[in-house]
């Protein structure tokens, strides 16, 4: 791995103290575990340590950045559930230098940030146009409210605040018959049938078959609530109804 000045920043872990270089390599040999190094506490020291104006070197800090990426990769790595055992090319990926290629990226991204700076500083000095052109150019351009009258304005008051067109739902089954009325129904027809009576019965009165079908949803919901018990002897045979109050 490049870096070689990051040799002289030391950490003090549980797990380990001495170099931090050392401690990098141990890791990616998997002679340390990554889970127990905290990277935020090796981080703190770090900075302290860049603090230092004989300590500031910008080849060592893209090292640093650059191995804790892969420190918390590693980490994330150990943590998620994985099917196989992690092996030296996942540990690494294709390039024999991670760290290395890591610097290369980060150098890259300095440089769009260079760029992208140079270019706000730029286009700082344009600013948009926000008046129109002067008195003595008014004849110039066209008035457009010379060819609007009061008959044109009222044409379009006219389009504009007319009622909407009258929606047609002759062809929508308006709700005649509601469940709440269906239970009342099939209660007072149970109770004429002394508490008990064929479904047949209880729908005999119905004119519609709308209303068959509501009196048998309002005959389930009497059920759900246990206030019914339902008998049926056989597949497509009479539904016996019980009355249980």
């Amino acid at each position: 791995m490049s870096g070689e000045g990051a040799g002289t920043f030391a950490v003090e872990l549980p797990a380990f103290t001495g170099p931090f270089r050392l401690l990098a390599e141990l890791i990616v040999e998997q002679k340390v575990d990554v889970c127990d190094v905290q990277v935020a506490t090796v981080t703190d020291a770090f900075l302290a340590y860049a603090k230092d104006a004989d300590h500031w070197d910008l080849e060592e800090v893209t090292w640093f950045l650059a191995m804790c990426a892969v420190l918390l990769e590693l980490k994330v790595g150990r943590l998620m559930p994985r099917h196989t055992e992690s092996d030296e090319d996942d540990l690494l990926g294709p390039s024999p230098d991670l760290a290395y290629a890591r610097s290369i990226e980060l150098a890259a991204y300095r440089k769009v940030a260079v760029e992208l700076a140079r270019r706000l500083e730029d286009e700082a000095g344009y600013f948009t146009r926000d008046v129109g052109p002067g008195p003595e150019f008014s004849h110039l351009y066209p008035d457009p409210m010379t060819k609007v009258d009061a008959e044109g304005l009222a044409r379009l008051a006219a389009q504009l605040l007319r009622p909407p067109p009258t929606l047609d739902l002759t062809h929508v089954t308006p709700i005649r018959y509601t469940i709440a009325e269906a239970m009342s129904a099939v209660e007072q027809r149970i109770e004429d049938f002394g508490r008990a009576a064929s479904f047949r019965d209880l729908v005999a009165d119905c004119d519609e078959r709308i209303q068959v079908v509501v009196r048998f949803l309002a005959l389930l919901e009497l059920y759900r609530d246990g206030r019914v018990e339902l008998h049926q002897g056989e597949t497509f045979g009479e539904i016996r109804v019980e009355w249980q109050g």
